[in-house]
């Protein structure tokens, strides 16, 4: 069920930049990341790597772990941006299925929301690439945020987010908690 819920701040599909949309619907705040500040993250993550000797004219345009035109963001980027705003990252391991996450525990307990990176078909099929999405819990509901609705999406309740994510998970879908940093 489709949302129109002034209070539930949702960002909408631009270019390739669904990480910085994600991220935004994930702290529900409108430019906590722009897309200079994912670029300064992702120009950080190569200066960090003995690769960045490694010079040739096409790395003007190809960046290890971002494209610098279309904004398509890599997990790397994904976890540094988490970090810097105190919040960590737990990869799901695929061969379990969602029923091992505890979707109930209250939002500043642990589980702040969830990030996935799902394969999606393009142009009629002919092209398969990665869409990251985010699942959070607004107000006792959990919402499906992904930038290329209209709206925000409802679950009814948690089973309905888990059946989600374990469809996710058979098409080739990665999970990722995004957890709120133990004091």
């Amino acid at each position: 069920m489709a949302i129109n819920n002034p209070q539930i701040y949702h960002e909408r599909q631009r270019l390739q930049f669904c990480l910085l949309h994600s991220l935004n619907n994930l702290f529900q705040i409108k430019d906590t990341f722009t897309r200079a500040s994912l670029n300064e993250i992702a120009e950080s993550l190569v200066l960090d790597e003995a690769e960045k000797r490694t010079w040739t004219p096409l790395s003007v345009l190809f960046k290890p772990h971002y494209n610098k035109f279309t904004g398509n963001y890599d997990v790397n980027v994904l976890i540094a941006a988490l970090e810097g705003k105190g919040k960590n990252l737990i990869w799901h391991d695929r061969r379990k299925e969602a029923s091992s996450i505890d979707l109930d525990e209250p939002e500043e307990e642990a589980l702040m929301g969830i990030v996935l990176n799902i394969p999606v078909k393009r142009f009629g099929g002919i092209c398969t690439n990665r869409h990251w999405v985010t699942l959070r819990k607004i107000g006792g509901t959990w919402y499906n945020l992904d930038s290329d609705l209209a709206s925000p999406m409802a679950f009814k309740d948690t089973v309905e987010v888990r059946n989600f994510l374990d469809t996710m998970i058979r098409i080739g879908g990665e999970v990722f908690l995004v957890m709120n940093a133990k004091q």
